[in-house]
């Protein structure tokens, strides 16, 4: 498929080097050769969380059924640690365990 400039695009893979995760979106600041693109990821203060050069597999088209689900941050009482969770959709089963949900 042919991206083009301004394009938002969403993230097929982690990329835990740059603090992202499948899912999340982007939008296409620059194309080069085939396949090739330059996407800006940014929180939604506006601030740029990261510009990353990926290929045309690494993202795809948003869909009209695509759904932005926030992560939920949660300080944890006992440690104050900020733990944040990243819900694609109810828990597996109801006695799941709340240190499954999260990341540090």
């Amino acid at each position: 498929m042919a991206f083009e400039k301004l394009q938002t695009v969403v993230l097929e893979r982690d990329l835990s080097e740059h603090g992202l995760r499948a899912g999340d979106l982007g939008a296409i600041v620059e194309t080069y050769g085939p396949g090739e693109l330059e996407v800006e990821f940014v929180a939604a203060s506006g601030l740029t969380r990261a510009v990353v050069s990926l290929t045309e597999r690494d993202v795809r088209p948003v869909d009209d059924d695509d759904v932005l689900i926030p992560p939920r941050v949660v300080i944890d009482r006992a440690s104050g640690r900020q733990l944040i969770a990243r819900l694609e959709g109810p828990p597996k089963k109801p006695t799941q365990a709340m240190s499954e949900l999260f990341d540090e």
